[in-house]
């Protein structure tokens, strides 16, 4: 069974026309979230790579254990207020409004090489805003990695045009 099949639709969720793609199902199921896990630290296994960074709060409990599997430290990027000690930003655009993501100012050093993670790319506008925070810091992204890409929604080819390579373990295409 693979992974995309402990993965569960929820048709219009939070609202009319959306697939919600809801990863709870998957990190449930024993072997699911296990193969989960262990697929992306082989593939980084025998890469450079000094700090798993991951976006709230999906990519927090995807990223700890890879960053666990390959030996890492581990850092979070949380929305706006949400660490204790002084933090950096970064502003990004929403359908409706703007939002802010930060991370403490000591979590990554000058030419520290982040593996950024999360558990879904959709527009790509969070993971852009992680990526550039990461790189305003002095950090090196060296590769956005995702359990669920929707290629049809656009991030994952935003993300290419920046210049960052993009890894996904399944796609939900269409719908």
């Amino acid at each position: 069974m693979s992974i995309k099949s402990r993965i569960r639709t929820v048709p219009n969720y939070p609202k009319p026309n959306i697939m919600f793609r809801d990863i709870t199902t998957l990190l449930k199921d024993p072997i699911g979230l296990r193969s989960t896990i262990q697929e992306i630290a082989s593939r980084y296994k025998d890469v450079k790579i000094d700090k798993v960074a991951g976006i709230e709060s999906r990519g927090f409990i995807v990223g700890t254990p890879v960053a666990y599997q390959l030996g890492l430290g581990f850092v979070p990027i949380r929305k706006k207020g949400k660490l204790p000690a002084e933090t950096v930003g970064c502003d990004y655009e929403l359908e409706y409004g703007t939002d802010r993501i930060e991370i403490h100012v000591d979590a990554i050093r000058k030419g520290d090489r982040i593996l950024l993670v999360d558990d879904l790319i959709a527009t790509g506008g969070t993971a852009e805003a992680a990526a550039k925070l990461i790189q305003d810091m002095g950090g090196i992204v060296v590769e956005c990695c995702f359990v669920i890409d929707l290629p049809d929604i656009g991030g994952r080819a935003r993300l290419e045009k920046l210049g960052h390579k993009v890894f996904a373990l399944c796609e939900f295409e269409g719908d």
